[in-house]
């Protein structure tokens, strides 16, 4: 029986190399769909396919900085598969009715329509010429949160000067050289242009090993050695008005660290998988931290990052606490179609979430606990 079981596996395989890229017929009805050119938008149905149109789009080297993951991308995949390793659990006989009034959410005290937000990624002109604009004028479209890169293609004001009026919400990504001078200046700058919070990535201390993006030649936004310490967070705390939120906390002892130093929310996140590879997800890191620190949920904020594709992915991490989902290469290559795209994105993630809460039995999105998933992790293909 073994060896039946590892024939089938390497058969579906062949078939499929990609464990994370599911067949759910795209090829079928869009595989004559020219290489640089686009299907139509409406025939996009869910967020991997916005992938799967933008490969076909975008020169190889420009997919190839949105796609790449560290060393053998075991993280990368990771982030993807470990949402089906964890099952569902769905009540019955429940009103669902009134499941969509329910989505808004407050994220450090700021309104917004739903559990989920635009998450910073560099070199938004990579898929569209207009960048990161688009992803300001699709968050101001759907009342989300965008979190915007210090590295994107379009200068901060730039991106300041596209909200739509001066009441959108946008918080500021960073990372910082060792000149104390610079970083006061930089923080300046964005308390000046209106930033909300600012966002310090902490899991980019050295270079990501990226094979892939070495290949094609597209490395690292930030390849640069980073002096980074607890000791430097509260002093970087003390230099701003703004709240700094750690992003790219990867373990419960860290996210202990974050609550002892201050901090009013942490990130969870590796990079997208594209640092260190087989760092845990962020889904896993969340599992940790409810298991053996519940409380830091209470006491902090709590958004994570990775590998959401679907509804029912960010249901998984908002049923541990998390506060808020953000969502960084669907974003990405759903630009290829321009702003349109990025509003499809934020349309899809909030009917998906509606649906499947629905499903699961949530009436109210706000009561989603630990019990609506077993987490006992079980094999995907094989149980």
């Amino acid at each position: 029986m073994r060896c039946s079981v590892f024939a089938l596996a390497s058969v579906a395989l062949a078939a499929r190399p990609f464990l994370n890229e599911p067949d759910t017929g795209i090829d079928d009805v869009l595989g004559s769909t020219p290489n640089g050119t686009l299907p139509p938008l409406d025939q996009i149905i869910g967020l991997p396919d916005f992938d799967w149109a933008a490969r076909r789009k975008m020169t190889p080297k420009n997919y190839t900085y949105y796609r790449n993951g560290a060393a053998g991308e075991w993280s990368y995949r990771n982030n993807l598969e470990v949402f089906q390793r964890f099952r569902l659990r769905p009540r019955v006989l429940v009103d669902i009715t009134n499941i969509e009034s329910t989505l808004p959410t407050t994220i450090l005290g700021h309104n917004f329509s739903a559990p989920f937000f635009i998450a910073p990624c560099a070199r938004g002109g990579y898929a569209h010429p207009d960048a990161e604009l688009n992803f300001v004028k699709g968050a101001a479209y759907g009342d989300i949160l965008y979190m915007a890169s210090i590295l994107g293609t379009k200068s901060i004001e730039e991106i300041a000067a596209a909200k739509a009026n001066s009441s959108q919400v946008l918080f500021q990504q960073v990372y910082l050289s060792d000149n104390i001078t610079e970083t006061q200046e930089l923080f300046q700058r964005i308390e000046k242009l209106g930033s909300k919070a600012i966002v310090l990535t902490v899991d980019s201390a050295a270079d990501g090993n990226r094979h892939r993006a070495k290949r094609y030649g597209v490395g690292s936004a930030d390849s640069s050695y980073s002096y980074l310490t607890w000791d430097l967070y509260r002093k970087l705390s003390n230099m701003t008005t703004l709240p700094i939120v750690p992003k790219g906390i990867q373990t419960v002892d860290d996210a202990r660290l974050a609550v002892k130093n201050g901090a009013k929310a942490i990130y969870l996140s590796n990079h997208g998988g594209r640092q260190l590879d087989t760092t845990p997800s962020s889904l896993e890191v969340a599992l940790e931290i409810y298991e053996e620190e519940p409380e830091i949920f209470k006491q902090i904020e709590v958004y994570a990052d990775g590998g959401v594709r679907y509804g029912a992915d960010a249901l998984k991490l908002l049923a541990l606490g998390v506060r808020a989902v953000g969502l960084g290469r669907p974003f990405m290559l759903s630009n290829v179609y321009g702003v349109d795209g990025v509003k499809k994105v934020i349309d899809t993630m909030k009917h998906e979430i509606a649906i499947d809460a629905a499903n699961l039995g949530v009436g109210d999105l706000k009561t989603i606990g630990p019990e609506y998933v077993n987490w006992k992790s079980v094999n995907a293909w094989f149980s």
